[in-house]
Formats: C-alpha cells, sequence, structure tokens
C-alpha cells in the first residue's frame, strides 16, 4: 500500500462531491481524502495500483480540477 499526496484546486465540499464518482471508480485506490484547510488543498490517497498517481490526476482532471503531486 503507498500513500500519495497532491496539490489540487478542490476547495469546498462541493468540489468533492463533484471528484468523489471519479475517484470512486479508480480500482487501485482504497481510502483519499481532501484536506480543504490548508492552503495546497491536499488529496491524500492510499492505494496498491502501481499506476495510481498517473490515474488519480487523470481522473481529476476529467472532473475539471488540477492535481499535482507533492
Amino acid at each position: 500500500m503507498q500513500t500519495l499526496k497532491f496539490k489540487t484546486n478542490i476547495k469546498c465540499g462541493a468540489c468533492i462531491a463533484t471528484v468523489t464518482p471519479h475517484l470512486e471508480g479508480l480500482t487501485g485506490l482504497k481510502k483519499w481524502e481532501v484536506d480543504t484547510l490548508v492552503a495546497d488543498k491536499v488529496l491524500t490517497a492510499e492505494g496498491d495500483t502501481a499506476s495510481l498517481s498517473e490515474q488519480i490526476v487523470d481522473a481529476l482532471a476529467k472532473a475539471g480540477y488540477k492535481a499535482e503531486r507533492i
């Protein structure tokens, strides 16, 4: 299991609701959360797929959001 962190532009609960179906559809993603209280709006994700980082970035892009691994 790996833990990944991303700087995002997810700002609020409505944004989280928008990205949820995109992230929940990723098979290797086991757990995720977004801290909207910090300036970088950090998405923390846990999973066990080798390409998980790219999958998360792509899923957020499809939902209209940006993600940069930190």
